[in-house]
Protein backbone atom coordinates (compact mmCIF):
# COMPACT_ATOMS: atom_id res chain seq x y z
CA UNK A 1 0.00 0.00 0.00
CA UNK A 2 1.74 3.48 -0.94
CA UNK A 3 1.68 5.56 1.92
CA UNK A 4 0.53 9.40 1.27
CA UNK A 5 3.24 11.58 3.35
CA UNK A 6 1.38 14.62 3.66
CA UNK A 7 3.59 17.04 5.47
CA UNK A 8 7.84 16.49 5.83
CA UNK A 9 10.70 19.27 5.85
CA UNK A 10 12.93 19.21 3.09
CA UNK A 11 16.61 19.93 3.86
CA UNK A 12 17.50 20.59 0.70
CA UNK A 13 15.02 23.72 0.23
CA UNK A 14 15.31 24.58 4.06
CA UNK A 15 11.48 24.48 3.97
CA UNK A 16 8.18 22.66 5.22
CA UNK A 17 6.42 20.92 2.31
CA UNK A 18 2.89 20.04 2.38
CA UNK A 19 0.50 18.34 -0.09
CA UNK A 20 -1.93 21.23 -0.99
CA UNK A 21 -4.94 20.03 -0.10
CA UNK A 22 -7.72 22.58 -1.81
CA UNK A 23 -6.29 21.30 -5.03
CA UNK A 24 -7.35 17.51 -4.57
CA UNK A 25 -8.59 15.23 -6.42
CA UNK A 26 -8.35 17.11 -9.38
CA UNK A 27 -4.27 18.26 -9.16
CA UNK A 28 -1.56 17.58 -7.05
CA UNK A 29 0.40 20.18 -5.91
CA UNK A 30 3.15 20.98 -3.16
CA UNK A 31 3.53 23.65 -1.42
CA UNK A 32 6.99 24.52 0.57
CA UNK A 33 6.52 26.65 3.47
CA UNK A 34 9.93 28.62 3.47
CA UNK A 35 8.71 31.04 6.75
CA UNK A 36 5.95 30.81 9.29
CA UNK A 37 3.66 33.34 7.61
CA UNK A 38 3.41 31.00 4.68
CA UNK A 39 2.68 28.18 6.99
CA UNK A 40 0.20 30.21 8.96
CA UNK A 41 -1.54 31.04 5.64
CA UNK A 42 -1.76 27.12 4.12
CA UNK A 43 -3.26 26.59 7.67
CA UNK A 44 -5.67 29.17 7.17
CA UNK A 45 -6.51 28.39 3.89
CA UNK A 46 -7.09 24.50 4.69
CA UNK A 47 -4.02 23.50 2.58
CA UNK A 48 -2.92 21.90 5.53
CA UNK A 49 -5.94 20.22 7.55
CA UNK A 50 -6.68 17.56 9.81
CA UNK A 51 -5.62 17.27 14.28
CA UNK A 52 -3.00 15.35 13.87
CA UNK A 53 -1.55 17.22 10.68
CA UNK A 54 -2.04 20.27 12.53
CA UNK A 55 0.05 19.00 15.40
CA UNK A 56 3.26 18.22 12.82
CA UNK A 57 2.39 21.76 11.07
CA UNK A 58 2.73 23.45 14.22
CA UNK A 59 5.64 21.26 15.39
CA UNK A 60 7.05 22.41 12.68
CA UNK A 61 5.87 25.91 12.67
CA UNK A 62 8.50 26.34 15.62
CA UNK A 63 11.13 25.46 13.24
CA UNK A 64 10.53 28.01 11.03
CA UNK A 65 9.83 30.78 13.56
CA UNK A 66 13.35 29.77 15.31
CA UNK A 67 14.85 30.63 11.90
CA UNK A 68 13.26 33.67 10.97
CA UNK A 69 14.35 35.20 14.24
CA UNK A 70 16.98 38.01 14.16
CA UNK A 71 17.48 38.22 17.52
CA UNK A 72 21.27 38.26 18.41
CA UNK A 73 20.57 37.59 22.67
CA UNK A 74 19.54 34.59 23.64
CA UNK A 75 16.81 35.71 26.30
CA UNK A 76 15.35 38.32 23.31
CA UNK A 77 14.81 35.39 21.60
CA UNK A 78 13.23 32.96 23.22
CA UNK A 79 10.89 36.09 24.16
CA UNK A 80 10.18 36.41 20.38
CA UNK A 81 10.04 32.75 20.02
CA UNK A 82 7.55 32.65 22.12
CA UNK A 83 5.15 35.42 20.84
CA UNK A 84 5.33 33.30 17.43
CA UNK A 85 4.60 30.31 18.94
CA UNK A 86 1.23 31.77 20.12
CA UNK A 87 0.74 33.31 16.75
CA UNK A 88 1.16 29.58 15.62
CA UNK A 89 -1.25 28.36 18.09
CA UNK A 90 -3.99 30.68 17.24
CA UNK A 91 -4.21 29.84 13.27
CA UNK A 92 -6.72 27.54 14.18
CA UNK A 93 -8.92 27.32 17.41
CA UNK A 94 -10.51 24.41 18.17
CA UNK A 95 -8.10 21.55 16.89
CA UNK A 96 -6.20 20.85 20.51
CA UNK A 97 -3.04 18.92 18.30
CA UNK A 98 -1.77 22.39 17.15
CA UNK A 99 -1.25 23.72 20.12
CA UNK A 100 -0.11 20.43 21.38
CA UNK A 101 2.65 20.16 18.66
CA UNK A 102 3.88 23.84 19.13
CA UNK A 103 4.39 23.13 22.90
CA UNK A 104 6.15 19.93 22.35
CA UNK A 105 8.94 21.87 20.72
CA UNK A 106 8.78 24.89 22.83
CA UNK A 107 9.55 22.92 26.38
CA UNK A 108 12.39 21.05 24.41
CA UNK A 109 13.31 24.23 22.87
CA UNK A 110 13.22 26.63 26.40
CA UNK A 111 16.02 23.48 27.54
CA UNK A 112 18.57 25.08 25.08
CA UNK A 113 20.96 27.85 26.88
CA UNK A 114 21.80 29.35 23.18
CA UNK A 115 20.13 30.45 20.32
CA UNK A 116 21.83 27.51 17.88
CA UNK A 117 20.98 25.08 20.08
CA UNK A 118 17.33 26.03 20.40
CA UNK A 119 17.19 25.80 16.58
CA UNK A 120 18.75 22.48 16.96
CA UNK A 121 16.22 21.22 19.35
CA UNK A 122 13.47 22.60 17.79
CA UNK A 123 14.21 20.76 14.31
CA UNK A 124 15.09 17.38 16.40
CA UNK A 125 11.85 17.40 18.63
CA UNK A 126 9.68 18.28 15.37
CA UNK A 127 10.70 15.64 13.64
CA UNK A 128 9.98 12.98 16.59
CA UNK A 129 6.69 14.47 16.71
CA UNK A 130 5.78 13.41 13.11
CA UNK A 131 7.44 10.33 13.71
CA UNK A 132 5.42 10.01 16.65
CA UNK A 133 2.13 10.69 15.46
CA UNK A 134 3.00 7.73 12.31
CA UNK A 135 3.38 5.64 15.02
CA UNK A 136 0.26 6.27 16.70
CA UNK A 137 -1.75 6.11 13.91
CA UNK A 138 -0.26 2.49 12.56
CA UNK A 139 -1.07 1.28 16.42
CA UNK A 140 -4.71 2.42 16.48
CA UNK A 141 -5.07 1.69 13.13
CA UNK A 142 -4.03 -2.24 14.32
CA UNK A 143 -6.37 -2.51 17.21
CA UNK A 144 -8.99 -0.62 15.41
CA UNK A 145 -8.71 -3.47 12.65
CA UNK A 146 -9.39 -5.90 15.30
CA UNK A 147 -12.66 -4.56 15.71
CA UNK A 148 -13.95 -5.41 12.50
CA UNK A 149 -15.87 -8.31 10.92
CA UNK A 150 -14.11 -9.86 8.04
CA UNK A 151 -15.88 -8.38 5.51
CA UNK A 152 -17.89 -5.13 6.50
CA UNK A 153 -18.95 -1.48 5.49
CA UNK A 154 -18.24 1.58 7.34
CA UNK A 155 -19.75 4.87 7.25
CA UNK A 156 -16.59 7.95 7.35
CA UNK A 157 -17.47 11.46 8.01
CA UNK A 158 -14.69 14.29 6.51
CA UNK A 159 -11.26 13.03 6.05
CA UNK A 160 -9.40 11.36 8.94
CA UNK A 161 -7.04 9.66 6.76
CA UNK A 162 -3.27 10.06 5.37
CA UNK A 163 -4.08 13.83 4.44
CA UNK A 164 -5.12 14.64 7.60
CA UNK A 165 -2.09 13.37 9.62
CA UNK A 166 1.46 13.07 8.66
CA UNK A 167 0.81 9.45 7.19
CA UNK A 168 -1.32 6.11 7.31
CA UNK A 169 -4.79 7.92 9.32
CA UNK A 170 -6.91 7.53 12.21
CA UNK A 171 -9.84 6.11 10.88
CA UNK A 172 -8.55 5.23 7.46
CA UNK A 173 -5.47 4.16 9.34
CA UNK A 174 -8.31 1.58 10.47
CA UNK A 175 -9.66 0.80 7.48
CA UNK A 176 -6.21 0.47 6.55
CA UNK A 177 -4.94 -1.64 9.02
CA UNK A 178 -7.61 -4.32 8.48
CA UNK A 179 -7.03 -4.39 4.66
CA UNK A 180 -3.97 -5.31 5.51
CA UNK A 181 -4.56 -8.03 8.01
CA UNK A 182 -6.84 -9.69 4.67
CA UNK A 183 -10.70 -7.93 5.72
CA UNK A 184 -12.82 -7.21 3.42
CA UNK A 185 -13.71 -3.64 3.85
CA UNK A 186 -15.38 -1.37 1.86
CA UNK A 187 -16.13 2.30 2.57
CA UNK A 188 -19.17 4.98 2.49
CA UNK A 189 -17.30 8.04 2.83
CA UNK A 190 -20.30 11.79 3.46
CA UNK A 191 -19.22 14.00 0.91
CA UNK A 192 -18.95 16.41 4.06
CA UNK A 193 -20.23 20.08 3.05
CA UNK A 194 -18.93 23.02 2.33
CA UNK A 195 -15.82 22.30 1.77
CA UNK A 196 -16.55 18.24 0.58
CA UNK A 197 -13.37 16.83 2.24
CA UNK A 198 -15.26 12.98 2.37
CA UNK A 199 -15.85 13.73 -1.67
CA UNK A 200 -12.18 15.67 -2.43
CA UNK A 201 -9.96 13.56 -0.14
CA UNK A 202 -10.99 10.86 1.45
CA UNK A 203 -12.36 9.17 -1.43
CA UNK A 204 -9.14 10.40 -3.47
CA UNK A 205 -7.13 8.60 -0.97
CA UNK A 206 -9.30 4.90 -0.92
CA UNK A 207 -8.83 4.87 -4.94
CA UNK A 208 -5.24 5.76 -4.54
CA UNK A 209 -4.87 1.82 -2.52
CA UNK A 210 -7.80 0.39 -4.40
CA UNK A 211 -9.73 0.04 -1.32
CA UNK A 212 -13.48 0.25 -2.35
CA UNK A 213 -15.12 3.32 -1.38
CA UNK A 214 -18.62 5.04 -2.45
CA UNK A 215 -19.23 8.53 -1.67
CA UNK A 216 -22.64 9.73 -0.81
CA UNK A 217 -24.46 12.89 0.19
CA UNK A 218 -24.16 13.52 3.65
CA UNK A 219 -28.33 13.40 4.02
CA UNK A 220 -28.07 9.82 2.69
CA UNK A 221 -26.70 8.84 5.76
CA UNK A 222 -29.32 8.00 7.82
CA UNK A 223 -31.26 6.25 5.11
CA UNK A 224 -28.35 3.83 4.35
CA UNK A 225 -28.42 2.89 8.16
CA UNK A 226 -31.83 2.21 7.86
CA UNK A 227 -31.59 -0.19 4.43
CA UNK A 228 -28.37 -2.28 6.44
CA UNK A 229 -26.02 -1.26 4.23
CA UNK A 230 -23.76 0.07 6.87
CA UNK A 231 -22.26 -2.03 9.26
CA UNK A 232 -20.35 0.39 11.86
CA UNK A 233 -19.27 4.43 11.79
CA UNK A 234 -15.92 5.50 12.08
CA UNK A 235 -14.57 8.80 12.51
CA UNK A 236 -11.43 10.77 13.85
CA UNK A 237 -11.79 13.50 16.48
CA UNK A 238 -10.18 17.27 16.27
CA UNK A 239 -10.33 17.29 20.45
CA UNK A 240 -12.05 15.59 23.13
CA UNK A 241 -12.46 17.05 25.86
CA UNK A 242 -14.19 14.70 29.41
CA UNK A 243 -17.16 15.52 28.48
CA UNK A 244 -17.63 15.56 24.50
CA UNK A 245 -15.57 14.97 20.90
CA UNK A 246 -15.16 17.70 18.76
CA UNK A 247 -15.05 16.71 15.02
CA UNK A 248 -16.09 18.19 11.79
CA UNK A 249 -20.03 19.28 11.67
CA UNK A 250 -22.24 16.75 10.56
CA UNK A 251 -20.51 14.42 13.39
CA UNK A 252 -23.30 14.57 15.77
CA UNK A 253 -25.41 14.13 13.40
CA UNK A 254 -24.26 10.56 12.27
CA UNK A 255 -23.73 9.85 15.89
CA UNK A 256 -27.43 10.25 16.45
CA UNK A 257 -28.79 8.51 14.18
CA UNK A 258 -26.03 4.93 14.45
CA UNK A 259 -27.57 5.32 17.87
CA UNK A 260 -31.03 5.15 16.26
CA UNK A 261 -30.46 2.01 13.80
CA UNK A 262 -28.15 0.38 16.83
CA UNK A 263 -25.03 0.62 14.85
CA UNK A 264 -21.11 1.08 16.53
CA UNK A 265 -20.02 4.21 16.16
CA UNK A 266 -16.39 4.95 17.28
CA UNK A 267 -13.83 7.33 17.32
CA UNK A 268 -9.89 6.94 16.09
CA UNK A 269 -7.66 9.62 18.16
CA UNK A 270 -4.30 9.39 19.32
CA UNK A 271 -3.59 10.56 22.47
CA UNK A 272 -2.48 14.15 21.65
CA UNK A 273 -6.88 14.71 20.58
CA UNK A 274 -7.19 14.46 24.23
CA UNK A 275 -7.46 17.19 26.39
CA UNK A 276 -8.30 16.16 30.10
CA UNK A 277 -7.91 20.09 31.59
CA UNK A 278 -10.81 21.20 29.62
CA UNK A 279 -14.69 20.84 28.63
CA UNK A 280 -16.55 21.53 26.16
CA UNK A 281 -18.13 25.15 27.44
CA UNK A 282 -14.41 26.22 26.88
CA UNK A 283 -13.66 25.41 23.38
CA UNK A 284 -13.82 28.16 20.82
CA UNK A 285 -15.90 25.67 17.59
CA UNK A 286 -14.44 27.70 14.73
CA UNK A 287 -16.72 29.62 12.74
CA UNK A 288 -15.66 29.99 8.73
CA UNK A 289 -16.61 32.42 6.25
CA UNK A 290 -19.92 32.79 4.62
CA UNK A 291 -18.44 32.21 1.06
CA UNK A 292 -17.85 28.70 1.60
CA UNK A 293 -21.71 28.25 1.54
CA UNK A 294 -22.80 30.61 -0.60
CA UNK A 295 -20.98 29.75 -3.99
CA UNK A 296 -20.23 26.69 -5.58
CA UNK A 297 -17.25 27.03 -7.64
CA UNK A 298 -18.40 29.66 -9.74
CA UNK A 299 -21.88 29.63 -9.11
CA UNK A 300 -23.41 31.77 -6.42
CA UNK A 301 -26.33 29.33 -4.24
CA UNK A 302 -27.39 31.76 -2.05
CA UNK A 303 -29.13 35.27 -2.56
CA UNK A 304 -27.12 38.13 -1.57
CA UNK A 305 -28.09 39.47 1.99
CA UNK A 306 -29.32 35.94 3.27
CA UNK A 307 -26.91 34.86 6.25
CA UNK A 308 -25.13 32.18 7.08
CA UNK A 309 -24.00 29.97 10.01
CA UNK A 310 -20.68 27.98 9.46
CA UNK A 311 -19.58 26.45 11.89
CA UNK A 312 -16.58 23.70 10.86
CA UNK A 313 -17.23 21.43 14.03
CA UNK A 314 -20.24 19.82 16.19
CA UNK A 315 -19.68 18.45 19.92
CA UNK A 316 -20.87 14.93 20.12
CA UNK A 317 -21.06 13.50 23.87
CA UNK A 318 -19.34 10.67 25.15
CA UNK A 319 -22.51 8.35 25.52
CA UNK A 320 -22.92 8.32 22.33
CA UNK A 321 -19.25 6.69 21.56
CA UNK A 322 -19.16 2.81 21.61
CA UNK A 323 -15.29 3.37 21.85
CA UNK A 324 -12.76 5.08 21.42
CA UNK A 325 -9.54 3.82 19.32
CA UNK A 326 -6.06 5.27 20.55
CA UNK A 327 -2.33 3.88 20.11
CA UNK A 328 -3.29 2.29 23.45
CA UNK A 329 -6.09 0.28 22.81
CA UNK A 330 -9.91 0.37 22.36
CA UNK A 331 -11.21 2.41 25.48
CA UNK A 332 -14.78 1.93 26.47
CA UNK A 333 -16.85 5.25 28.07
CA UNK A 334 -16.56 6.32 30.57
CA UNK A 335 -12.94 6.80 30.15
CA UNK A 336 -10.28 6.86 32.84
CA UNK A 337 -9.18 10.55 32.45
CA UNK A 338 -6.59 9.57 34.88
CA UNK A 339 -5.10 6.50 32.77
CA UNK A 340 -5.04 9.16 30.07
CA UNK A 341 -3.59 11.94 31.76
CA UNK A 342 -0.60 9.13 32.85
CA UNK A 343 -0.09 7.86 29.75
CA UNK A 344 0.90 11.72 28.41
CA UNK A 345 2.70 12.04 30.53
CA UNK A 346 4.54 8.91 29.74
CA UNK A 347 4.64 9.66 26.09
CA UNK A 348 7.89 12.04 25.58
CA UNK A 349 6.26 13.33 22.47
Amino acid sequence: MRVVETISWDDDEKALTIIDQTRLPEHFRLIRCRNLDRLITAIRRLEVRGAPALGVAGAYGVVLASRGIREKEHSRFMRALRIEATRTKNARPTAVNLSWGVEMVMKSVEEAHSISGAREKAMETAREVAAADARACHDLGNFGASLLQERCTILTHCNAGALACSEWGTALGVVRSAVDCGKKVSVIACETRPLLQGARLTAWELQRDGIPVTVISDSSAAFLMKQGEIDLIIVGADRITPDAVFNKIGTYMHAICARHHSIPFYVAAPLSTFDPGRSADEIVIEERGREEIASCGNVTTIPDGVGVKNYAFDITPHDMVTAFITERGVLTTPIDWKEIESAQKERKI
